[in-house]
């Protein structure tokens, strides 16, 4: 397709450059172990995806991001309230520091957030810790940009049909 024939279409840019795709496909591979080794666990590391696919505004990879948390057993109450996370006392410390973390590395201007960042992390977190939340935030950003400019599309899912009331 001609980029006149395509006018008012987005590049699907993971289909149009595999290659480059691929190679950010394998960082994310190289990534999860890196987590994997450092101790982070699944649920950690999905709530660092949603909370800067949240900031990034990426539907697509809040869709995709929730159900793994979900599988990995994170709770909906968790999920709900994840974007005021701050301001609620149902995340640890340890989540706390990723949270913090992630957040300054989506918006590396902020040096006053990374700072406070670091102050957060450093009682709580290793330096393996801290250097795989921060390239799991670096890798889900990439992959947001890639969605968003993308525009990635999220169908809807049928909602689960209520069971049916205890009859007396």
């Amino acid at each position: 397709m001609t980029s006149a024939e395509g006018r008012g279409k987005r590049v699907f840019v993971d289909k149009q450059s595999p290659r480059a795709y691929g190679a950010l496909a394998q960082t994310a591979e190289a990534v999860r172990a890196v987590a994997a080794e450092a101790g982070l666990d699944r649920i950690l590391v999905e709530l660092v995806n949603l909370r800067v696919s949240q900031i990034n505004g990426c539907a697509y990879c809040l869709h995709l991001h929730t159900k793994a948390a979900l599988r990995a057993g994170e709770t909906t109450q968790r999920l709900g309230v994840l974007p005021a996370w701050r301001d609620t006392e149902v995340f640890t410390p340890r989540e706390r520091a990723a949270l913090a973390l992630a957040e300054a590395t989506t918006s590396p201007a902020d040096a006053a957030a990374q700072e406070a960042a670091y102050a957060v992390a450093r009682p709580v977190l290793t330096d393996d810790e801290i250097s795989a939340v921060i390239w799991v935030a670096i890798t889900i950003n990439a992959f947001n940009r890639v969605s968003i400019m993308s525009k990635h599309p999220v169908r809807p899912v049928p909602a689960p049909r209520p069971a049916a009331a205890a009859q007396d």
